[in-house]
């Protein structure tokens, strides 16, 4: 068969192209430490590994989330544990303005440093996030938390009871804040009775307080009638010669409640103390209701407790009923504050779970494509010195082959 001079030259320049093509294609290889340069160098790894991407771009992003997530109930727990402490100074003040030697200048004093305890709580309730949104405003973290409405005296909560959630799993989201409709307003105020009224009889006077705060609080959730207001007025009937009985919406209770009377000594009822002065009090009859249940924030509380100290005027039994109320509301929100510290932890719990799965994950699936994809090293610098060797043997070969010609045999 005759080779034209054409044949020749295209079979060697081919030869030596191919042969730089699989050179470079090693070079590549290593430069981008793939063996999957395209799709089609292997198009059931390349799509594992498009899958495999896929997942850890997405447990990146879970990853992102449990970072912010931590640090906002970080921030909330830190909020709350310093309003748990403002909380406690406001009960000790007010178990200490009990003291009856205190003098109209030391209630005031209390009252000024109660005031400085509200400016911090309420700093505290409109505390911001880093993003300058406010932790406890549910969805309308734009807005003040709270704020004092001048016209009423009466400081509001402005937010909405949202709670902002994040995926940090596939199947599992959180949220990274608590509404202060259910920290600071879902609160119940002290269960307590209206003053006891003098319906009948010849009594001088006549009062009525709570004197065992948890019996009377187990027996007003077992009795409070939201349904029929008349069975929560209740009376204390004087009778001769000297009984007392207790009825229920003009009825005798079941079992009857009924007792000798002494004038001015307490009569006990379910953790209410009442007493009944007047030596011509019998017959007689003495009227007192449950007082319907509400919801008081703390900084109202706070409020009310200020300007009783600051009311030279207030009865010592009006006083003492204003610090029972505010130990006992107090008490009451760090319960709640306590409730959400702990939800706080156990999210926090749950984030430190989920974080150190996705981050065994995370190795697993880069393990898992490094397997697929990676190249080997010892192979592409073996290929890249069998190439060289036969490019280099190809040129020659090229450059011997193409200059011979018949000329050369007649010279």
């Amino acid at each position: 068969m005759r080779l034209s001079f054409n044949m020749k030259f295209n079979a060697g320049l081919d030869g030596m192209l191919n042969t730089q093509n699989k050179m470079n294609r090693a070079q590549d290889q290593l430069t981008k430490q793939t063996r999957i340069l395209t799709p089609a160098d292997d198009p059931a790894a390349s799509a594992k590994m498009l899958v495999l991407d896929q997942n850890l771009e997405q447990v990146k992003q879970f990853q992102s989330n449990s970072v912010l997530l931590k640090n906002n109930l970080a921030l909330e727990e830190t909020v709350l544990t310093n309003m748990r402490t403002s909380m406690d100074s406001v009960t000790r003040l007010a178990i200490a303005a009990g003291n009856a030697t205190y003098t109209e200048a030391e209630r005031g004093a209390l009252a000024q440093e109660l005031k400085n305890i509200q400016i911090e709580l309420l700093d505290l309730m409109n505390s911001r996030n880093a993003e300058g949104g406010y932790i406890f405003s549910g969805y309308q973290d734009k807005k003040q938390t709270y704020s004092l409405n001048n016209a009423t005296g009466i400081y509001e909560f402005q937010g909405d009871d949202g709670q902002k959630a994040l995926q940090i799993s596939p199947t599992i989201a959180l949220p990274g804040n608590d509404s202060g409709k259910f920290v600071f307003e879902n609160v119940d105020a002290r269960f307590k009775t209206t003053p006891a009224v003098i319906s009948a009889g010849g009594a001088t006077s006549a009062t009525i307080a709570v004197a065992d705060q948890g019996q009377f609080d187990a027996y007003y959730k077992q009795n409070y009638d939201s349904l029929t207001p008349a069975n929560n007025d209740f009376s204390v009937v004087l009778t001769a010669p000297s009984t007392y009985e207790i009825q229920r919406n003009g009825a005798a209770l079941v079992p009857p409640v009924t007792g000798a009377f002494t004038p001015n000594a307490s009569i006990q009822f379910n953790g209410l103390s009442i007493n009944v002065n007047g030596a011509a009090a019998v017959p007689g009859q003495v009227d007192f209701s449950l007082q319907p249940p509400e919801k008081k924030n703390m900084l109202t509380t706070v409020d009310e407790f200020i300007k009783a100290l600051e009311n030279p005027a207030i009865s010592d039994f009006d006083f003492t009923q204003i610090i029972g109320d505010t130990v006992n509301q107090i008490t009451s929100a760090a319960s709640n504050i306590d409730s959400a510290l702990s939800t706080i932890g156990g999210r926090i719990n749950v984030l430190d779970s989920v974080f150190g799965a996705n981050e065994d994950l995370t190795i697993n699936n880069k393990s898992y494509r490094a397997d697929i994809s990676e190249v080997d090293y010892a192979a592409a610098l073996t290929e890249i010195t069998k190439q060289e060797i036969a490019l280099e043997a190809i040129s020659n070969t090229f450059v011997k082959v193409s200059g011979v010609s018949l000329f050369d045999y007649i010279r």
